[in-house]
């Protein structure tokens, strides 16, 4: 399979994803003020934090399946267990919105991203695995300090959810913003690579 199928098949899946947690908004019925809309300001809440997460994980995705020559049966098996825990986020969203963050629904949703990350780690691995340690892939992830710090705040912030809910919930808005800061690292590859390409040529 090529690289640009699986990334056309992931998309449709995020898609469905986004389009599933936007159903959980309810529309009030009964009301037509602003008032109205009070009660589902929580499900709205966790629905922009889990929408965030989903470009998150789409953006990354499409950048890293830029470098990618050649997909195998292992990184097919490995893309669908990262998109087997997104596919669990429109669950955790509405729980976690609908019991106003509550501690058990907002434990639950930092195992999902937990889980997530681990899934797109291992799916990062084994393209590299797939391609060789030369591959442009392991050149531009290089440390990747924010694939290793995020796991790290996701296990401190699912016991947190026990004590304090707000902690997790500061916890997952602070991984977010981590991951919204551009990352140039593929991109500096690709452009690296062409004017390599370029200079040959010339």
């Amino acid at each position: 399979m090529s690289p640009t199928r699986l990334e056309a098949f992931s998309d449709g899946v995020l898609a469905i994803i986004i389009t599933i947690m936007v159903l959980e908004l309810k529309v009030p019925r009964d009301h037509a003020d602003l008032a109205a809309l009070r009660p589902i300001l929580p499900v709205f809440l966790s629905y922009v934090l889990s929408f965030v997460y989903v470009g998150i994980y789409w953006n990354n995705h499409h950048h890293m399946l830029r470098v990618v020559r050649r997909v195998n049966g292992a990184v097919l098996w490995a893309n669908l267990h990262l998109l087997f825990w997104l596919s669990l986020l429109p669950f955790v969203t509405a729980w976690s919105g609908e019991n106003h963050f509550a501690s058990t629904p907002m434990a639950l949703y930092g195992v999902v991203l937990l889980m997530a990350g681990v899934a797109y780690y291992i799916l990062q691995g084994t393209i590299i695995r797939s391609e060789g340690p030369a591959s442009l892939l392991a050149e531009a992830i290089g440390r990747d300090f924010k694939g290793k710090i995020s796991p790290v705040i996701y296990l401190l912030a699912i016991p947190a959810a026990f004590l304090q809910p707000w902690i997790s919930q500061a916890a997952y808005v602070l991984v977010a913003l981590i991951w919204l800061v551009p990352d140039r690292r593929i991109e500096r590859v690709l452009d690296s690579g062409d004017r390599h390409t370029k200079g040959e040529g010339a």
